[in-house]
């Protein structure tokens, strides 16, 4: 702002309304494709031929990502401190920088060492720049107004590995897996990067301010949010930890119900679709009621269609179809529900809290579905799950009743008197 203009008293001009919605959300949405598609999905294309071309023991190029997962749960309460004083567009620019360099390290790693090593570089670009970091920039710049926004992205989002998974097969079929993370290193560096340097709107920094008993620091959870903090970090943990179980043994589960190899492969295509249509129900039918009743709507689908998956295999497309829409729906609410139980204060920093276990689960959960179907076999795997899906259902519930009588909200900072 102008000593002229602060000297009229003008209003500070508003970050988020320097460049145009569409703009920003559509800058964020791609970005997001190409984050998760060289990062998450990655493995699922490239892990067989790089353990094919190096000898690296399959599981060990495999558990690099839990290594990366790890490190972008470790890292994600301070991402959210960050995201709240300085603004996303940093912290999203330093992402795409950390997963090319990351990249850039699997790309010319000699060893296994130093490709687990790489992973660890990925870990901190993803724990800057996937899911977590952008809700947390899109509550940051328009408060409550985010949920549209968010709601956006993840529908770019759901297409990461419809786009990816074959760009990938391509790349490494014509460049080998070396020259496919090469490509998507300087994909990160020419396109993501100024994405986010030259779309999203500069914001002013917000130092710290010392704490006081009338004004708590940014992100603090008081005695009458700290129960419904506890339910949603919970109820998160749960959900991706099922999900990534269902995610990475999918096809073994499926099998294990009656169904073919070559069926199961085709239903787990299903997923995707079924959640990008999840998405659009919930930005239709859903804008207009508080999002924790989407919260109520994801958990029910997916333990619907889990238990049906246990109890009426004949059906599984329909059980794949409900599962899909239902983890669909968890990607929004993942932003939404925080932001309106919890206000745009301090939302990036609680963000990251609530990202640390929930990515701490993700990173645990491919291990801990190998262990159960050692244990206790594909069928008591999937009861298993549906238990956990059941639960999560029950940790949801009461967040309802909280919600709905406003007990998670702190109460509005008193104005000023009018001068």
């Amino acid at each position: 702002m102008s000593q002229v203009a602060a000297a009229r008293g003008a209003a500070p001009a508003d970050p988020a309304a320097s460049r145009p919605r569409l703009m920003v959300v559509s800058a964020v949405g791609v970005a997001q494709i190409l984050a998760w598609g060289s990062s998450y999905y990655l493995p699922a294309v490239l892990a067989g031929p790089i353990a094919a071309d190096t000898g690296w023991p399959l599981g060990w190029v495999v558990c690099a990502l839990s290594v990366g997962l790890l490190v972008s749960g470790l890292v994600s309460p301070r991402v959210g401190h960050l995201i709240e004083r300085h603004g996303g567009r940093p912290v999203l620019g330093a992402s795409a920088v950390l997963l090319a360099l990351g990249l850039l390290g699997i790309g010319v790693a000699p060893t296994l060492p130093l490709f687990v090593a790489a992973w660890v570089v990925i870990g901190f670009g993803m724990g800057c720049g996937l899911y977590d970091p952008a809700f947390s920039t899109l509550g940051r710049l328009y408060g409550e107004d985010a949920r549209p926004a968010i709601t956006q992205v993840t529908l770019f989002g759901g297409f990461a590995s419809t786009v990816c998974w074959p760009l990938t097969a391509f790349l490494a079929a014509h460049l080998g897996w070396r020259g496919a993370c090469l490509t998507y290193a300087a994909l990160l560096v020419a396109v993501v990067l100024p994405l986010y340097l030259l779309v999203l709107p500069r914001e002013e920094e917000r130092p710290p301010k010392p704490a006081t008993a009338d004004a708590p620091p940014p992100g603090h959870v008081g005695p009458e949010q700290r129960a419904a903090f506890l339910l949603l970090a919970a109820g998160f943990t749960l959900a991706y930890g099922t999900m990534t179980v269902v995610g990475v043994h999918l096809l073994m589960l499926l099998q294990a119900q009656g169904v073919a190899l070559a069926a199961a492969v085709g239903l787990g295509a299903l997923i995707g679709p079924a959640q990008v249509g999840g998405r659009v129900l919930e930005m239709t039918f859903g804008k207009k009621a508080h999002p924790v009743w989407s919260l109520v709507a994801s958990s029910v689908l997916v333990a619907v269609g889990l238990g049906l998956l246990v109890a009426a295999p004949g059906i599984a497309p329909a059980c794949i179809v409900l599962y899909g829409m239902g983890s669909g729906i968890r990607s929004i609410v993942r932003g939404t529900v925080p932001l309106a139980m919890f206000g745009r204060e301090g939302y990036a920093i609680l963000m990251g809290r609530i990202g640390l276990p929930t990515l701490l689960a993700t990173a645990a959960a491919p291990m801990v579905g190998t262990w159960l179907l050692e244990r206790v076999g594909p069928n008591g795997t999937l009861v298993f799950l549906f238990a956990a899906a059941l639960l999560h259902v029950g940790l949801v519930l009461p967040l309802v009743a909280m919600a709905l009588r406003g007990r998670t909200r702190a109460p509005d900072p008193p104005r000023a008197p009018p001068a």
